[in-house]
């Protein structure tokens, strides 16, 4: 199953055009979602992904 990086506390949006979504865990900016980038340049599924908080509910 891939990975949703929407859901994940460590994706950003960015001002970069050209690199609008990031990864915090990983500490990059891609074009695409970075999820997608991990799997085509590691053969593996993302292992950072953590879901985040949604509004309301207490870790």
């Amino acid at each position: 199953m891939a990975v949703n990086c929407f859901k994940c506390r460590f994706f950003f949006t960015t001002w970069d055009a050209r690199h609008p979504r990031g990864c915090k865990a990983y500490g990059f900016k891609t074009k695409e979602l970075p999820s997608a980038l991990v799997k085509r340049t590691s053969g593996m599924e993302c292992l950072k992904f953590e879901r985040k908080q949604e509004e309301g509910q207490r870790r």
